[in-house]
């Protein structure tokens, strides 16, 4: 019997009160439209957080140049969802249960991501004529982790690595980026705090792998979920946000960030301990795995927006 087929109704409500999923979509859509929309304006957090330090530790900051890279980083996240439903599509990842459904994935996405691509390859390397030879390694770098991570020749989700992937350029590369534009230099300061947004999104990687474990499996994709199990993958993500939440506690008490950022962690918390709660119930149903997702995009989305107004406005 595949997943899909499993009832919708009775699911379990740990940690106290009481829950009645009445989920009826199809599992594959519900994902589908968290993972891929999530990250097309979320995916764009880090690059305000590089700015916020810029402005708000290092006292600089440049419109013009902020504006120009913003429409970069844009276009590459344009180009990272367009390759992520062309290549899916046409592997049959996320129809490997119904095999009569088929996706209308019309061909121009996949031009839409190349020309994406090459727009914001243009804009990276026109930005490091002024900014420094940083800008154009940390655009090489997120280009390849963004071009390769489902379409081929590399396909870093086939060979383990989508995970690293997607935490290292959702976090230290596109915040360090961002902050090289407006300083035209290095921040361990800022380095540190590229911790916070890259170790929630891995979370998200992780978590988004839960429900797609046999698709993902059967098609050859080694993430981490598909190696550990989905029961392990449940703490493997907790862990994840769990640290990047601390990351921004820590950082708070240790005076390398304002005070004030004390509250991305303080905020987060409910978000991450609502989704644990759900996912220890639902890990082996995706119908029923919804809110978990939800609530770690809540995390998400919540802490890595305060931790940056803290850092831009909360002081030197």
């Amino acid at each position: 019997m595949s997943e899909q087929s499993l009832s919708p109704n009775g699911a379990a409500a740990p940690c106290g009160g009481a829950a009645g999923v009445g989920v009826r979509w199809a599992p594959n859509s519900i994902f589908s439209v968290i993972r891929y929309r999530f990250f097309l304006y979320a995916g764009l957090l880090p690059y305000l957080l590089g700015a916020a330090w810029a402005y708000g530790r290092e006292g600089m900051f440049s419109p013009r140049v902020f504006w120009l890279g913003f429409l970069g980083i844009f276009l590459s996240v344009v180009g990272v969802e367009s390759f992520n439903e062309y290549f899916d599509a046409r592997l049959g990842t996320d129809r490997v249960f119904n095999l009569s459904d088929e996706e209308d994935i019309p061909e121009w996405m996949l031009w839409l991501g190349i020309a994406a691509f090459i727009v914001a390859a243009g804009i990276g390397l026109y930005l490091a004529v002024g900014g420094g030879w940083p800008i154009l390694l940390y655009t090489v770098l997120g280009g390849l982790a963004a071009v390769f991570y489902v379409g081929p020749p590399i396909r870093w989700v086939y060979r383990g690595l989508g995970e690293t992937a997607i935490g290292l350029s959702y976090g230290p590369w596109m915040t360090l980026g961002s902050l090289q534009l407006h300083t035209h230099r290095f921040s361990w300061g800022g380095l540190a705090a590229s911790l916070v947004p890259g170790l929630l999104i891995t979370a998200l990687a992780v978590v988004n792998e839960i429900p797609d474990f046999h698709q993902d499996r059967l098609v050859g994709k080694r993430n981490l979920v598909v190696r550990l199990g989905r029961r392990a993958g449940v703490w493997l993500y907790l862990i994840f946000a769990g640290t990047g939440l601390l990351v921004a506690g820590a950082g708070a008490a240790a005076g390398i960030f304002p005070r004030a950022a004390v509250l991305a962690a303080v905020v987060g918390a409910p978000f991450l301990w609502a989704s644990g709660c759900a996912a220890r119930a639902t890990w082996d149903t995706p119908r029923l795995f919804v809110p978990a997702v939800r609530s770690i995009v809540l995390c998400y989305v919540v802490s890595t927006t305060l931790f940056t107004v803290a850092i831009a406005w909360g002081g030197r």
